[in-house]
């Protein structure tokens, strides 16, 4: 239950809230007609690689201090 907890508590990070909220931006705009595939792609992929870059590195972080 602390896990699922800690989990929502992160989810509400204001790192994650951008990125679901660009993610959704440009979801639309793209649906739209308004953000080239290409356009959409470059974004999203940065975004997510900083997302999941940036979690992984915590990760590694905490366990090198839990040693």
């Amino acid at each position: 239950m602390e896990l699922l907890k800690k989990r929502a508590a992160n989810l509400l990070a204001v790192k994650s809230i951008v990125t679901l909220i660009l993610t959704g931006v440009f979801a639309y705009l793209a649906a739209a007609g308004q953000v080239t595939t290409e356009q959409f792609l470059t974004v999203f992929t940065v975004v997510i690689a900083f997302y999941f870059g940036t979690q992984a590195e915590k990760k590694t972080q905490a366990g090198g201090e839990s040693q």
